[in-house]
């Protein structure tokens, strides 16, 4: 049975397309309508570049994936070691690709919860290889170098602003000022640094009155240092339900 909880309501997607699927379906599934405009592109490196880079690299002792996409591009170097994840949804991609995950948060899905974990605590001398990016938070980094443990990172893709056509962006003006985009989600600052390059001047400016959903914090603060009264939402946490939950709860009184 669909829950129309969301009829009415449109809401703009800015997850990478491989990524957006089970948004999508949950809030098409409310009733709602969901407008891809994906601010991310992932790509993944050349595979002998990763190969080269490993190379160089000590054999680890527990190795941290820090996304699905991580995990994508670069299970088949956790090798022997034990694996840590950041997050459910990348804990599943390890699952769901054979593989064992032996050190995750049960209750939360970003690097601060993971680092609480207490496999992660006396780790001097321990080698530590974080499966990531070109680029990202050092939280992770920092925290386990400053417990004593030897840290190494190993990109396997890169992130970028897609190549959006004038026409790309038009409609998407259009479809803004017609009513059609109510509610805008997005799942990390990087995301909202890119959907700030993006946008045309005129939805810039209503950015500070379309409600805002993330399940990241510093999202909602990143966002209000450039537009203090931003309605902003933050979800339970990043799972398509979690949004949508957070979604109706931002839009009751737009839906009555």
């Amino acid at each position: 049975m669909i829950d129309d909880g969301l009829a009415g309501i449109g809401v703009l997607v800015t997850r990478p397309r491989h990524q957006a699927a089970e948004l999508v379906a949950a809030i098409t599934a409310s009733g709602g309508v969901a407008i891809e405009f994906p601010v991310i592109d992932i790509i993944p490196c050349d595979r002998e570049v990763i190969d080269r880079a490993r190379g160089a690299l000590r054999d680890p002792d527990i190795v941290i994936f820090v996304s699905p996409n991580s995990v994508r591009y670069g299970l088949a170097y956790a090798e022997s070691a034990r694996i840590a994840v950041v997050g459910p949804a990348t804990a599943k991609a390890v699952e769901s690709a054979g593989r064992s995950v032996d050190i995750r948060s049960p209750s939360g899905y970003d690097s601060e919860h993971l680092l609480v974990e207490p496999e992660l605590q006396d780790v001097k001398g321990r080698v530590v290889r974080i499966v990531r990016g070109a680029s990202g938070r050092e939280l992770l980094a920092d925290t386990l170098r400053d417990r004593g443990a030897i840290v190494d990172y190993l990109p396997v893709y890169e992130r970028q602003i897609p190549d959006y056509q004038a026409a790309d962006i038009e409609h998407l003006e259009r479809q803004w000022r017609a009513g059609a985009i109510n509610v805008i989600t997005i799942m990390s600052v990087e995301s909202l640094h890119n959907l700030f390059a993006v946008l045309p001047e005129w939805c810039i400016s209503r950015l500070e009155y379309t409600p805002l959903v993330t399940p990241a914090a510093r999202v909602i603060q990143e966002a209000r240092d450039r537009f203090p009264d931003i309605p902003a939402t933050l979800a339970r946490g990043p799972g398509a339900s979690e949004i949508v939950d957070a979604i109706m709860a931002c839009t009751k009184d737009l839906t009555g």
